[in-house]
């Protein structure tokens, strides 16, 4: 393994923000300190006037792997992950086949072992007929059990009451929830279909997938987890009303964790007319009034974990009318700058972006020494360049899909350097082959 100094960089980790030197060597941070420059390295990077800082772990992808591959892959999507900052992915389940038992789970992180440019880690998907596969689930072996509680296809729909129980009962690992009730949804299509017919415009996508839809599954995850005292990380909440259900406070400490998404915090409903089907994803973007909320628990510690939730689809997918078209949309190149977004709109500080994207990661799922800016931590880092604005185009887009919402948008803040377990795999600019150095993480569970 090589060495690595990176100098004059203003260090942004654990709450504090300081100038200091930080040397790795044989993947992992040795020693964080001023004036470094004694120390002998393969490489050096200059840093001044960049932050310096824990890669981002995202606790919510889609990279398509198996099955869906025209889609998205491991390669593709981990390349355009670092390129966004991003040096830790977790990858969800409904893919084809899905992985809802132990050898389909074993069998992507045979897919991704010297092909995922980040480091890599799988949940296991929950089904109405697999409660014996999560209750031999070991516990190094997923980053947690995903439970589409009331919205999915196929077979991936958890709706049986019993087998809910069982799972929030006897899981061994954290459990995380896609929260939406079917029945609910189905009956507000049924009303746009009345309204609008065949030609349902995007606007009507936030009042199918409605508040009353979110919270009523929502509401039954928590009541679960209090019941039978499971470890439950509820994914990608979306209104005012379900942040009644949370708690402030370290995320340590609490049984009953939340996560928001990237675009729920940048995007509202006012949105659609301009980016249509692009920004279709579920649970649906919503109020102007839902993302100020979320937004205000953010920072009171009510939210722990922003994620992208990533979901790839082919542009002539999404080109179809709204009720046709997929929803999920590509994010994870551009999550941290539109994050500094927010920060240069001062609706974020640096130091809670850090915090919610990396470090609350680290804990909540136990990630073993990733996470921070530690001596003896595997180096995943990321250098931010507040002064260098990006212009989203087709040709800078790295997504095996082709497209982002996000083309013709310019972002007041670039990823400069993207470094995974100690090597510089993303530098911009840089057009020689991308190393692909990503690990299977470990979990301390």
């Amino acid at each position: 393994m090589s060495s690595l100094l990176i100098v004059n960089a203003t260090v942004v980790n654990e709450g504090e923000k300081f100038p200091a030197d930080v040397y790795c060597r044989d993947g992992r941070i040795e020693e964080i300190g001023a004036a470094l420059t004694h120390r002998q390295a393969d490489t050096v990077i200059d840093a001044k006037g960049k932050l310096l800082m824990p890669g981002m772990i995202d606790g919510q992808v889609h990279f398509r792997e198996p099955g869906l591959t025209q889609k998205g892959d491991m390669a593709t999507e981990s390349r355009a992950a670092v390129a966004g900052g991003i040096t830790t992915f977790m990858e969800m389940p409904n893919v084809n086949p899905p992985t809802i038992n132990l050898q389909a789970l074993e069998d992507k992180y045979v897919r991704a072992d010297g092909r995922a440019a980040a480091n890599f880690a799988f949940y296991l998907g929950a089904t109405n007929d697999n409660l014996e596969d999560i209750q031999r689930l070991p516990k190094n072996k997923a980053c947690g059990v995903k439970i589409f509680m009331g919205a999915s296809t196929g077979s991936m729909l958890v709706d049986n009451v019993e087998t809910l129980e069982g799972i929030f009962a006897d899981a061994p690992i954290l459990v995380a929830t896609h929260c939406e009730d079917t029945p609910t949804i189905l009956r507000n299509e049924e009303l746009a279909r009345q309204q609008y017919g065949d030609d349902v415009p995007i606007a009507m996508h936030p009042k199918i997938r409605s508040e009353e839809a979110c919270y009523l599954s929502s509401s039954l995850a928590v009541s679960l987890a209090k019941r039978f005292g499971t470890k439950l990380h509820v994914l990608h909440l979306t209104t005012a009303k379900e942040l009644e259900l949370f708690a402030p406070g370290d995320v340590a400490d609490k049984q009953i964790s939340l996560e928001v998404c990237v675009h729920h915090l940048f995007l509202s409903e006012e949105d659609y007319e301009a980016k249509g089907n692009g920004i279709k994803c579920n649970p649906a973007i919503k109020r102007t009034e839902d993302r100020a909320a979320l937004l205000a628990a953010v920072n009171n510690d009510v939210v722990d974990v922003i994620a992208t939730d990533h979901a790839p689809h082919l542009a002539e997918e999404k080109a179809w009318p709204f009720m046709q078209a997929p929803a999920g949309l590509p994010l994870v190149q551009h999550a941290l700058p539109i994050l500094f977004e927010l920060y240069s709109d001062g609706l974020l500080t640096i130091e809670t972006i850090v915090e919610k994207t990396s470090h609350n990661v680290a804990k909540r799922f136990n990630v073993v020494d990733r996470g921070y800016i530690r001596e003896g931590y595997w180096a995943d880092l990321v250098l931010i360049d507040t002064e260098r604005p990006q212009l989203v185009t087709a040709d800078n887009v790295l997504y095996k899909c082709g497209w982002s919402p996000f083309e013709g948008d310019s972002f007041r803040t670039s990823v400069d350097t993207t470094i995974v377990n100690g090597e510089v795999v993303y530098q911009y600019g840089r057009s020689e082959p991308m190393p692909i150095v990503g690990r299977r993480v470990d979990f301390s569970q």
